[in-house]
């Protein structure tokens, strides 16, 4: 997969992003500034742009097509689009599930949990990024993606995006990036590693009266390479791709004060597959 093309995007190797107002880092969700005369047309800059400049390649390229499930289990098996019926992890580390069952489900949904933080807006406060990696991310890659997650958040992209150095946004705004997957796909399973695709949509901007990056809606999949580590399943790599897309509704479009409060009053979930 390559970040070349139609774009001009230098070529990491990796799958092609959108880069906020040509940064050569690949590296940040898709969380683009606009211009009031082209925020529609902009839309595609605003979801994850995590992927290019941090997403690694360390591979397990073992895999089966064992299911994965415990043997003698009372649920049937699951098809691709339906729930398994196995209870979410009990446990949380600094906001993030932990303790996924070891098998297929378990690791589509560690995935699934993953990519929601991922790209949620603590991944942009330097106090919170340092825990989302440690939680999500094996040990042997933690060091060296901080070291590019803080590069390529850097004060002038937060600023680029209506945020200061924290991460935070300006009075009388709020940063919003919530993702919610919708469905998961393993293309790869042994009891040591899994490839799994989540399917997401999401919301992402900044809600405000006179923002110029308001709130808008995209949709992508991203593919989590994982690996049983400590007794759970962890992320060795990362990649992300536009769509699957529907068409678009002809929903009226919420006020920024609107937007604001649905972020503060509604809570997110913990995904199970």
């Amino acid at each position: 997969m390559s970040t070349s093309g139609e774009h001009g995007y230098p070529d990491t190797g990796h799958t092609r992003t959108h880069l906020p107002g040509g940064d050569p880092y690949g590296g940040a969700p898709r969380r683009t500034p606009r211009s009031s005369s082209r925020s529609l047309i902009t839309v595609v800059g605003v979801v994850v742009l995590l992927i290019a400049a941090i997403a690694f390649a360390n591979r397990d390229n073992s895999s089966s097509p064992t299911d994965g499930s415990p043997k003698g289990a009372a649920n049937p098996p699951a098809a691709p689009t339906a729930a398994s019926g196995h209870t979410p992890v009990p446990t949380k580390q600094n906001g993030i599930p932990t303790n996924f069952p070891h098998t297929k489900q378990g690791a589509e949904s560690a995935a699934a949990n993953y990519a929601v933080a991922l790209v949620s807006d603590d991944i942009l406060k330097p106090a919170r990024r340092g825990e989302i990696v440690r939680e999500v991310f094996v040990a042997d890659q933690q060091k060296s993606l901080t070291d590019k997650l803080n590069k390529a958040y850097s004060k002038q992209f937060l600023s680029n995006i209506g945020l200061d150095q924290n991460g935070n946004s300006a009075a009388g705004h709020t940063y919003v990036s919530r993702t919610a997957p919708l469905g998961t796909k393993s293309t790869a399973y042994s009891s040591s590693a899994a490839t799994v695709e989540v399917w997401c949509t999401g919301v992402f901007g900044t809600a405000g009266e006179d923002s110029t990056n308001p709130v808008t809606s995209d949709w992508f999949t991203m593919t989590l390479e994982l690996r049983w580590e400590n007794d759970d399943w962890k992320a060795a790599g990362f990649s992300q791709k536009d769509g699957p897309t529907p068409i678009p509704g002809d929903g009226k479009a919420s006020s920024a004060d609107q937007m604001a409060k649905a972020v503060e009053e509604y809570g997110g979930f913990t995904y199970a597959r």
